[in-house]
């Protein structure tokens, strides 16, 4: 038999494959194309075109993510202090959503720092931000000492950790409030002041979100507060 029969009876019986329309090469060509763009694209990402530059160790990014981690780890103290005694079901919840978002926050900041290849810690607190900026913290616009920086920052004080560990009931209820309002208050003008001066698309995602976050929890905590008679 010729070799030649099954082609004559596909042909009669409808298109040929020399006719049909055969897309798996332009398929394949058009996958090359995007890879390659891709991989170009890729390429000029790596050589920084297109992105930011990574921060300077005394940039407003670094800076930020040095400080904030500082100030999200007493937050997150004093959150699971309370969520662990109090019996108020609205600040148990709060206190939760508090200490897992900042510990989420916490985290990615440190990995920030590792990507940039750059310490941890470096200068002292707030020492990346203007005296513009710290005239948002109230009346220690210039603090010196380590104690003045913390307080600028809205973080509490030893002896008002201690007095909030040892507190129970309605009055830790109303401690923790205190505390964490002006906590709160305290990392505005750090995100305000990294949204102006950082260069970091996600850390000024991060900023934010963060101040959108914390103004909300802010207003949570004033009702509670009413509702429990605390003031």
């Amino acid at each position: 038999m010729s070799e030649s029969g099954p082609t004559e009876a596909t042909a009669t019986e409808g298109t040929t494959p020399e006719r049909r329309p055969r897309r798996w090469p332009q398929v394949l060509i058009a996958c090359l194309a995007i890879a390659a763009v891709a991989f170009a694209i890729g390429r000029f990402t790596a050589f920084g075109a297109g992105t930011p530059a990574t921060p300077a160790s005394d940039s407003a990014d670094a800076g930020f993510a040095r400080d904030m981690q500082v100030h999200h780890a007493q937050a997150v103290d004093m959150a699971m202090q309370i969520y662990r005694k109090t019996d108020d079901d609205e600040l148990r919840t709060l206190s939760y959503d508090i200490a897992t978002a900042q510990s989420a926050q916490k985290g990615e900041m440190y990995d920030w720092l590792v990507s940039w290849g750059l310490p941890q810690s470096g200068g002292p607190l707030m020492s990346w931000m203007s005296d513009a900026d710290h005239a948002g913290h109230g009346s220690a616009a210039s603090p010196t000492s380590d104690a003045d920086l913390r307080a600028a920052m809205g973080m509490a004080t030893d002896a008002e950790l201690t007095a909030l560990a040892q507190a129970t009931g309605t009055p830790a209820d109303c401690l923790f409030l205190d505390l964490m309002i002006r906590h709160h208050e305290g990392a505005i003008p750090m995100a305000d002041a990294v949204l102006a001066r950082g260069s970091q698309p996600r850390v000024l995602e991060v900023a934010a979100a963060m101040k959108a976050g914390q103004l909300a929890e802010i207003d949570a905590m004033h009702s509670i507060q009413a509702r429990l008679g605390c003031r």
